[in-house]
């Protein structure tokens, strides 16, 4: 199976985790791949990555080497939409990403999207996750910061570009506020 090539390390400020990759971000070997999707814009707009960055592999060992940020998914099988996905995806992949995120140990797990979050609370960590707010979460994971964001996708029209960009700002002042304790 193609599919996304993690981009983890020990070490990271945080690591973003989405649902699955689509078929159009294998083709290009990029997360948020499809041209539409306003992650990258949201992640430049924040400062969390520079104005001039390119999601290429080389990009994303960048981020890696100086943001300090990593890059994986809940399940890593390529689907044209989280609807396409089956609860048996999840029983096998977030057993898988529990075991990187034990290993590798990022400050922040950066769940992009509510039913990325729940779909890894569920599969990943056998809780039922009952309503859940963006921003900080209230529990951590493995010690860990858990953070939420809206799911970037073009489907997900309810959130703007300027709200996107709030959000990832809010993870931007958090990660700075935990690099300078």
């Amino acid at each position: 199976m193609e599919t996304l090539p993690d981009y983890l390390d020990d070490g990271l400020d945080l690591v973003v985790l989405g649902q699955n990759p689509s078929p159009a971000s294998v083709e290009r070997q990029c997360y948020y791949g499809n041209p539409r999707n306003r992650f990258w814009p949201a992640l430049r707009g924040a400062g969390l990555a520079p104005r001039d960055f390119t999601p290429t592999p080389e990009g994303f060992q960048w981020l890696l080497a100086h943001e300090r940020i990593g890059f994986t998914d809940v399940v890593k099988v390529p689907t044209p939409g989280a609807a396409d996905l089956r609860a048996a995806d999840f029983r096998e992949w977030a057993p898988v990403l529990r075991h990187k995120l034990l290993t590798y140990r990022p400050a922040i797990l950066w769940f992009n999207g509510k039913g990325v979050y729940q779909a890894f609370l569920r599969y990943g960590l056998g809780v039922r996750p009952g309503h859940v707010e963006l921003g900080e979460q209230p529990e951590r994971i493995f010690g860990r910061i858990a953070f939420v964001t809206p799911n970037p996708s073009p489907a997900n029209a309810a959130w703007r570009m300027a709200d996107l960009i709030a959000c990832y700002s809010q993870l931007a002042e958090r990660r700075q506020r935990l690099r300078s304790d």
